[in-house]
């Protein structure tokens, strides 16, 4: 008996991997994020047992767990987008390692990958930004010492910030002084969601273009000059003096 923490992808649920599909359709029994997972994931399964965890405390979770244990069935345990990330897991893990239960994690594609794809970027281009960097909004929960923007954003490279689009005002007044008024950044809501929808601005206007869509929830917000920069260098890969393995 294992638990698979499975990754469903951001929302399309042509976005899970081949690996997710088969775990969820083979599973005899399925607990879902069924506030984030659209039900269309779920297709093909023959599970005998399917519990949405949107309803549940992690008590009643582990229960669950511990029952399948107990009878011997395999769990797929669905989660959105990839499971690793803000997805709540390490917390489960903690349980099931004290109950001796195996478990697999199984990668899902980011919310980050997904809003990248959409406004159609590299989110690391020569030059301009070499490095990534995802955080959240420090709101229930707070940050670690040296994670709060201030700190992050003098790094001034790209920065996708998760569950923060009900304070955008707030996070822009820190961003500015590092990224200065006319860096540009989106706010994406419900990436390859049926309703997807996203604004992107500079950080001097995205507040009033947001409001105008009315975006609450479900917003990843991505920062950074590589949203509108076509002053790159070419990599070093396929350049053509540059010789690698593959290419002497």
């Amino acid at each position: 008996m294992t638990v698979y923490f499975i990754g469903a992808g951001p929302g399309d649920p042509e976005l899970i991997t081949v690996k997710g599909q088969r775990l969820i359709r083979d599973c005899p029994v399925i607990i879902y994020a069924g506030s984030l997972v659209p039900a269309a994931v779920l297709d093909g399964h023959q599970a005998h047992t399917l519990v949405n965890s949107a309803e549940l405390h992690l008590e009643q979770i582990i229960d669950l767990i511990k029952t399948a244990h107990a009878q011997g069935h395999d769990v797929a345990r669905v989660h959105s987008g990839d499971p690793s990330l803000y997805g709540a897991i390490g917390e489960q893990i903690r349980y099931l390692r004290e109950l001796g239960i195996p478990f697999q994690i199984i990668p899902g594609v980011t919310a980050v990958a997904a809003c990248a794809a959409l406004l159609e970027t590299e989110l690391t281009l020569p030059d301009i930004a070499q490095s990534l960097i995802l955080t959240r909004y420090a709101d229930k929960t707070p940050m670690p010492a040296g994670e709060d923007f201030d700190s992050l954003a003098r790094h001034g490279t790209t920065m996708a910030i998760h569950l923060g689009v009900n304070h955008l005002e707030k996070i822009v007044a820190e961003l500015l002084p590092h990224y200065g008024a006319d860096c540009p950044i989106a706010v994406v809501h419900r990436a390859t969601w049926p309703d997807q929808d996203w604004a992107v601005g500079t950080l001097s206007d995205i507040g009033k273009k947001v409001a105008v869509k009315g975006f609450r929830r479900t917003a990843l917000i991505i920062v950074g000059r590589v949203l509108a920069n076509d002053s790159f260098s070419e990599s070093s890969l396929y350049r053509a003096s540059h010789a690698h393995l593959y290419r002497p």
